[in-house]
């Protein structure tokens, strides 16, 4: 009876041992790769994504369908695509831009805006702060005419969040480049 008084203890002390580990704990840093989500962080898929993993359905001037896949991690810097290329010269910092987008926010694959479906584009000075970080970047050189693909990482979005954006969110955009300049 002592032995298995032994087995059930030596058990025990093992599922609790298991148990605690699943937990994980804030202060150890050995745990396993993780991708920060909004509200949280999960198993890392093994590789970040690219341009060509996000989807995109409809043409220029249409909303689009944005796709964001499972299978990938959301990637930790900015990302731009052309997906249809405008004319003209490029857009620089300080120039008008009027813009079209769609936001889909990555954890949860959800359209958060969209100008598309408000039925009326947004007015920017490129550079000048008025939006975040990612945009003021990302549509540097955009063309008018130009549909471009915008992944933006948390640290040049929204950060700790805002604007009915979780905190450590990524960004999805689709932007219409509706006019650059005057």
């Amino acid at each position: 009876m002592h032995s298995l008084g032994r087995i059930i203890g030596i058990g025990l002390v093992a599922a609790a041992a298991i148990t605690t580990a699943a937990c994980g704990s804030d202060t150890d840093s050995s745990s396993a790769p993780s991708s920060s989500v909004a509200g949280g962080s999960s198993a890392s898929k093994g590789r970040e994504c690219t341009a060509d993993d996000v989807k995109v359905s409809g043409g220029y001037g249409e909303a689009p369908k944005i796709t964001i896949p499972d299978s990938c991690d959301p990637p930790k810097t900015l990302i731009t695509k052309d997906l249809v290329v405008g004319t003209g010269p490029g857009a620089v910092a300080g120039q008008p831009l009027t813009m079209n987008y769609e936001l889909v926010t990555w954890s949860d694959k959800q359209v958060l805006d969209s100008s598309f479906q408000r039925g009326k584009p947004f007015g920017l000075t490129l550079g000048a702060g008025q939006v975040i970080q990612g945009w003021d970047e990302g549509l540097i050189g955009v063309q008018q005419g130009t549909r471009r693909l915008l992944i933006v990482p948390p640290n040049l979005g929204y950060g700790e969040g805002g604007n009915g954006v979780p905190p450590k969110e990524t960004l999805v955009f689709v932007t219409d480049a509706v006019q650059v300049g005057r």
